[in-house]
């Protein structure tokens, strides 16, 4: 399992992917060297959903995981100019 590292408005996020499931590991202030949430145990780490419902100020940091991990699934068709 990699880790990724999502940063947003003076937030830091640590996440993994599980099974489809983004599963975040850390959650820290960057200016002020606080953590707000940290585990090392991917099957108990609280998904993004949780993350969301939990820390709902911190909902940019949300959307940029989100866009961090759609565009790591996304893969370029190899006709998306519509061509048949």
């Amino acid at each position: 399992m990699s880790e990724h590292q999502t940063e947003m408005d003076g937030w830091q996020a640590i996440w993994r992917l599980d099974d489809q499931r983004i599963r975040i590991m850390l959650v820290s202030n960057i200016f002020e060297s606080t953590t707000v949430m940290s585990t090392t145990d991917s099957a108990t780490a609280p998904d993004l959903v949780q993350m969301r419902e939990r820390f709902p100020k911190l909902d940019r940091l949300w959307d940029a995981i989100r866009h961090a991990y759609w565009s790591e699934l996304r893969v370029p068709q190899e006709h998306s100019q519509g061509t048949i």
